[in-house]
């Protein structure tokens, strides 16, 4: 049996209100399990990282399960199964890293330095969910059928 393999749509066009906040620099939208759906950079960045390349977006949606995987039975430890993970920051010498949740089966990343406004961050990127989180939505993946 052979089977096709569709390409998922590039969601980084609705990261632009998110990297245009001072001190973003970097966003990117993923799948629960870990799949880049889109990504975006801040214009003029510097840096060790000036523009997200899409490697790079990848490994950073691969961090961004393994994250929530953690957090998700840290949660559970502590509160019980049903606790879910919201959010998850992770604080650098040099910034913040940010992951929400944004709708089913997707996630919503954003790097900042640190001269950023995290609360403010954090606040757009919910009201971002809440605008367009249908799109930023992944369906899970159909399971494969078994090989004989």
């Amino acid at each position: 049996m052979t089977g096709t393999i569709a390409r998922l749509p590039d969601l980084g066009w609705m990261l632009h209100p998110l990297i245009a906040i001072p001190g973003v620099r970097h966003a990117v939208v993923v799948s629960e399990d870990g799949l880049r759906l889109g990504h975006a950079s801040a214009e003029d960045l510097s840096g060790p990282v000036a523009a997200l390349s899409v490697g790079e977006a990848e490994a950073l949606s691969a961090a961004s399960a393994a994250m929530t995987m953690t957090g998700r039975s840290t949660a559970g430890l502590l509160f019980g199964e049903g606790a879910r993970i919201r959010q998850i920051m992770v604080e650098s010498d040099l910034g913040f890293v940010l992951f929400t949740h944004a709708g089913a089966g997707a996630q919503l990343g954003v790097a900042t330095d640190t001269a950023a406004d995290v609360g403010l961050v954090a606040q757009q990127m919910q009201l971002l969910v809440a605008k367009i989180g249908a799109q930023l939505s992944a369906q899970p993946r159909e399971q494969a059928a078994p090989t004989s």
